[in-house]
C-alpha cells in the first residue's frame, strides 16, 4: 500500500506533455498567478529576474538550471516555496538561501546534487524555517545524505526516494527531531540499524523497493503507516516487552519473501495488514507433536556435515500479537492451507478477507466464526472443494457485500446462502462446477449442502460472474427477481437463454457471451446494455439487433466474420467507443468497413495494427497495410479471377498453335529450326 504525502517527481517529461505552451507568454518565460510565478518548461539557465519582489512560490521545474548563486534568490524574500525539480543541478552556492527566512518547502528532485553536495549543505542550513525537503532521484549515498541533513532540525517532510542508500544507522537522521514523515522506497538499503530512535515523531515510513532482509525488534510505537513492501524479508518481529501501545494502524509487507505471519505488537491499533505475495503459511499442525508440544525438531548443518537437533518453538497464539481492530486482512499469494483454531475469532471487525490463490481445501465458516462486520470475502483461486455453514453461521454475514469463489473445486454449496445475504452485490463462482437450481429441485445433503445454487429474488444482486461453469442450461426462472447490471457466462459452450435473458432487459449494461456458441440473439430489447462481449462463436455476420442498441464496448474477437456490411459500420462507428475484431477471417478485398472504423475518431480499434485478412489465395495481410490494387473496387472483385481466368486461355491459345504446326505443317518447324541450329560458324 502506498505511503501518500511526499511524491517524488520521477518523470520529467510529464510535465512537458501536460504543460500547455500558451501558458507562457512571448515576452516572458513565465506566468504569474497572484504570489506565484510558474516557470515551469522554459529552458531556462538561471532563475530569471524582474519577478515581483512579494511572490511567495517559484516553480522553476523542468529548465537547465546547473548552479543556484549566491545572488539568485536575493530579490525575492518573501518566498515560502521554491521548486526546482528536473534541472540538472549540481550545487548551490552556500549563501543562495541568505535572507529566505520564511521559506518552508523546498523540491529538489531529479537533479545531480551527488556532485556538489558538501557546498550545498551549507546552503540549506541558512533556512530555519524549512519543513518540507524532497532530494530524491540525486544519486545520494549513505555519507552525503548526512552531509546534507545536518542540523535540519526544523523537517517534517523529508522525500529520499529514487536515491543511493544502503545502510543507515543512528547518526543518520539524528538531528531530525521534528520529522513527520519520511520517504526512502527505491534505494538499494538493506540495512537499517537504529536509524529512527531519534525521530520519535515519525507517523509515516516508507521502505518499499530496497533490499531489507529482515525486519526484528520493531519498537517504533508512534509509527502510524509503515510501507516495506517489495523488499526481501523473510522476518518481522516486534518487540514483545513493551508494554506501550503501538500506534501503528496500516502494515504493508506485500512481495516480500515472509515465511511466518508477522510477529505483531501486543498492543496496537493496527487496522489493515497486507501480506500478499509471500511464501507465508501456518504451522499450527506442527504443535501437536506429542513430545514437545508447540514445538518442532530443526536440524541444523555447517560445511563439515556436523549437525545438530536443536527444538525451536514454531507456533504460540500469543505471536500472533494483538489484530482484534484488524479491518483489512490481505493473504493474496501465499501458501496457506488453513487458519490456526481461533484465529479468525481474534478479528471481531473484520470487514475485508482477502485469500485467493492460496492452498485452501475446506473453507468452513461455523467453525471459523466469522464476525457481522464482513462484507467482502475473497476465496479465489485455492482448491476448495468442500464450503460449509449452517444457518446461524450464514445470518451473521448478512452484511456480505462481495464474495469470490471463483477457480476453486466446489460443486456444493450451504443450502441457503445466498437467500442469507441480504446486501450481496457481486458473487463470482466462475469455473466450478456448480449448477443453477430448478424451482422444483430440494437437493439436500444431509450435511446442509446443495448441488445447485439459488439466487432468485436476491434485490441487492447487481454483479454476477459464472464464468466456465459448463452450464447447458439456464432456467427460465434463474434471474427471477433480481436487477443485474453485469453478468458474465463466457466459456460456457452450448448455454441456451434466449428466454431466460429477457428477464434483465431493462437493467442490463454489461454482457458476456464469448465462447458459448450463441448465433443470432435477438439484443434489440436490452436498451441498457453498454458492453457486450461474443467473441469466440464462429459468427459468420454481426447481429442485426446490435444495431438497436447504444453499446459501448463490442468484443468480436475469433469469430468468421469476413466482412462487416458498410451499413453496419457507419451505424457502429456512430455509437461505439472501443470494438476488438482480431482473429476474424477477413476478405481482404471487402475492408471498406476498416477505413470507416478507423476514420472515426471517437472510436479505437483494440489491437489495430493485429487485424488481418485474407486475399483469394489465402495468404494472409494487416489491414491496416493491405494495398487493394489487385481488387476492383466498384464492382467489389478482386481482379486476381480476372488474371486466373486470362492465363489458362492464353495457355490454351498457344498450346493450340504448337499441335496445329505439328500436325499440319510439320516441314515448316522443321526449316525453322534448321535455320536456327545450323548457322555458318567462324573461327
Amino acid at each position: 500500500m502506498p505511503i501518500h504525502g511526499l511524491t517524488p517527481i520521477l518523470f520529467c517529461c510529464m510535465w512537458r506533455i501536460l504543460t500547455p505552451v500558451s501558458c507562457h507568454p512571448q515576452h516572458s518565460p513565465c506566468q504569474l498567478k497572484q504570489r506565484t510565478a510558474h516557470c515551469n518548461n522554459g529552458k531556462l539557465s538561471s532563475v530569471p529576474v524582474g519577478l515581483p519582489d512579494n511572490m511567495e512560490e517559484l516553480q522553476l521545474n523542468y529548465n537547465q538550471i546547473q548552479t543556484l548563486q549566491d545572488s539568485s534568490l536575493l530579490h525575492y524574500p518573501s518566498l515560502n516555496t521554491l521548486s526546482l525539480a528536473c534541472n540538472i543541478l549540481e550545487r548551490l552556492e552556500s549563501n543562495t538561501f541568505q535572507g529566505l527566512t520564511l521559506l518552508e518547502s523546498l523540491n529538489l528532485a531529479n537533479n545531480n546534487l551527488n556532485i556538489g553536495y558538501q557546498e550545498t549543505s551549507l546552503a540549506l542550513k541558512k533556512l530555519p524555517a524549512l519543513r518540507v525537503l524532497d532530494l530524491s532521484e540525486n544519486k545520494l549515498d549513505d555519507e552525503m545524505i548526512a552531509t546534507l541533513l545536518e542540523n535540519l532540525t526544523s523537517l517534517e517532510y523529508l522525500n529520499l526516494s529514487g536515491n543511493l542508500l544502503r545502510r543507515l544507522d543512528e547518526t543518520s537522521f539524528r538531528d531530525l527531531h521534528h520529522l513527520k514523515e519520511l520517504d526512502l522506497q527505491r534505494n538499494i538499503m538493506f540495512e537499517i540499524d537504529s536509524a529512527f530512535d531519534s525521530n520519535s515523531k515519525l507517523k509515516r515510513l516508507n521502505l518499499a523497493y530496497n533490499y531489507l532482509p529482515c525486519l526484528t525488534d520493531f519498537h517504533m510505537t508512534q509509527l502510524e503507516v509503515l510501507n516495506v513492501s517489495h523488499n526481501l524479508i523473510e522476518w518481522f518481529i516486534s518487540r514483545q516487552d513493551l508494554n506501550d501501545t503501538f500506534q501503528l494502524e496500516t502494515l504493508d509487507l506485500s512481495e516480500n519473501r515472509l515465511l511466518f505471519f508477522p510477529f505483531l505488537p501486543s498492543h496496537s491499533h493496527l487496522t489493515n495488514l497486507y501480506l500478499s505475495h509471500n511464501t507465508l503459511r501456518f504451522y499450527e499442525h506442527l504443535a501437536e507433536n506429542a513430545t514437545y508440544p508447540n514445538s518442532t525438531t530443526v536440524e541444523f548443518y555447517n560445511m563439515k556435515k556436523y549437525w545438530k537437533n536443536v527444538t525451536a518453538q514454531l507456533w504460540d497464539d500469543s505471536y500472533h500479537g494483538d489484530i482484534s481492530s484488524l479491518e483489512t486482512l490481505d493473504l493474496r499469494g501465499n501458501q496457506v492451507k488453513g487458519f490456526p483454531h481461533g484465529f479468525i475469532q481474534k478479528m471481531p471487525v473484520l470487514s475485508r478477507l482477502r485469500m485467493c490463490t492460496n492452498c485452501l481445501q475446506t473453507l468452513n465458516l461455523t467453525s471459523e466464526q466469522f464476525s457481522g462486520s464482513l462484507y467482502e470475502l475473497d476465496i479465489s483461486n485455492n482448491r476448495l472443494s468442500q464450503f460449509l455453514a449452517d444457518e446461524a453461521t450464514l445470518t451473521t454475514l448478512s452484511n456480505l457485500t462481495y464474495l469470490n469463489l471463483s477457480l476453486n473445486d466446489l460443486n456444493q454449496v450451504p443450502v441457503g446462502l445466498f437467500s442469507s445475504l441480504p446486501n450481496i452485490r457481486s458473487v463470482d463462482l466462475s469455473y466450478n462446477s456448480i449448477d443453477i437450481c430448478l424451482p422444483e429441485e430440494t437437493e439436500i445433503s444431509a450435511h446442509n449442502e446443495s448441488t445447485c445454487v439459488d439466487w432468485r429474488n436476491i434485490a441487492s444482486l447487481r454483479q454476477l460472474y459464472l464464468k466456465g461453469c459448463s452450464l447447458k442450461r439456464l432456467p427460465t426462472s434463474a434471474f427471477m427477481g433480481l436487477s443485474l447490471t453485469h453478468l458474465e457466462l463466457n466459456d460456457n459452450p452450448g448455454l441456451i437463454l434466449q428466454e431466460t435473458l429477457q428477464r434483465l432487459s431493462t437493467t442490463l449494461q454489461h454482457l458476456g457471451l464469448g465462447n458459448t456458441r450463441v448465433r443470432d440473439l435477438d439484443f434489440s430489447h436490452f436498451q441498457s446494455l453498454r458492453f457486450l462481449n461474443i467473441s469466440r462463436n464462429s459468427l459468420a455476420h454481426l447481429p442485426p439487433s446490435l444495431l438497436n442498441i447504444d453499446l459501448k464496448v463490442l468484443d468480436l474477437r475469433d469469430n468468421s466474420l469476413s466482412t462487416i456490411p458498410l451499413s453496419q459500420a457507419d451505424a457502429l462507428a456512430a455509437k461505439l467507443q472501443t470494438i476488438f475484431l482480431t482473429g476474424n477471417p477477413f476478405n481482404c478485398c471487402e475492408i471498406e468497413w476498416f477505413r470507416t472504423f478507423e476514420s472515426t475518431k471517437t472510436i479505437y480499434m483494440v489491437g489495430q495494427s493485429d487485424i488481418e485478412c485474407q486475399d483469394v489465395f489465402l495468404g494472409r495481410h494487416r489491414v491496416k497495410h493491405f494495398q487493394d490494387v489487385l481488387c476492383m473496387e466498384e464492382q467489389g472483385e478482386s481482379i486476381l479471377w480476372y488474371i486466373l481466368l486470362f492465363v489458362p486461355l492464353c495457355l490454351f491459345i498457344v498450346g493450340t498453335a504448337i499441335i496445329f504446326l505439328l500436325t499440319f505443317k510439320p516441314q515448316m518447324l522443321k526449316k525453322s529450326i534448321k535455320k536456327k541450329s545450323l548457322k555458318k560458324s567462324y573461327y
